[in-house]
């Protein structure tokens, strides 16, 4: 995954032959597959965003965490932006903001990070409990209580996702969880050249393994649940 500060992003990919901008290329970041409006700057509709969810506009960079078009395909089921104060080191907020298949929907839930951070000494991190507001997968209902948490964006990220839901009996019952994990890499051309190699085809396979893991869920029977406006 990409790991982009939107301030840097317009002249990030210039020593690149196979990366770019905008124009179309081997891996190249295209604005209509974030969030928002194609025609408004990414960055700008990320702080319209939070500040109409939580009163504050962060002052600070934004990075956003996500994958790019790569061979002319781009899906991200989740990508992830940490807004910071200004000075560029204070988490205010984290959007993440989540695709769906194959409904083709969109939907981003804003998280203040002003009042929520642990102490932890080697791992600080920033934990939420919110409830699911949009539909994501047909073998997920919405009565779904989420447990996220995300570790501050230094040599390593990571983010851990947990749905648990409400039984009838109001015991809580666990039935998910997902936790990504990477280590940072300066961005270079060596290095980005390297991940076009290694990783040529990484939206088209998340596509697929999304697809299969489906195909096992309904040959185990697990139910089906339809989608809230159907």
């Amino acid at each position: 995954m990409m790991y982009l500060d939107l301030d840097e992003i317009t002249s990030l990919f210039d020593k690149s032959n196979f990366w770019s901008y905008l124009t179309p290329n081997l891996a190249y970041f295209k604005r209509a597959d974030y969030f928002g409006h194609a025609e408004e700057p990414l960055k700008l509709a990320i702080l319209n965003k939070v500040f109409a969810e939580t009163g504050k506009k962060p002052q600070g960079k934004i990075c956003v965490l996500t994958n790019m078009r790569y061979f002319g395909h781009c899906f991200n089921p989740v990508s992830f932006y940490y807004c910071y104060a200004t000075d560029n080191s204070t988490l205010v907020a984290i959007v993440t903001h989540i695709t769906n298949t194959p409904w083709g929907e969109d939907f981003a839930y804003v998280h203040d990070c002003t009042a929520v951070k642990s102490h932890a000494v080697k791992n600080p991190q920033y934990s939420f409990n919110l409830h699911k507001n949009f539909h994501v997968s047909p073998f997920m209902p919405m009565d779904i209580r989420y447990d996220w948490r995300f570790s501050e964006p230094t040599e390593k990220i990571s983010v851990y996702m947990q749905n648990i839901q409400n039984a009838t009996d109001n015991s809580n019952h666990k039935m998910f969880d997902a936790t990504l994990t990477l280590q940072r890499q300066a961005i270079s051309t060596k290095t980005l050249n390297i991940t076009l190699l290694k990783y040529p085809f990484m939206t088209i396979k998340v596509v697929f393994a999304i697809y299969w893991q489906a195909l096992q869920l309904w040959l185990k029977r697990v139910p089906l649940n339809a989608h809230p406006s159907s």
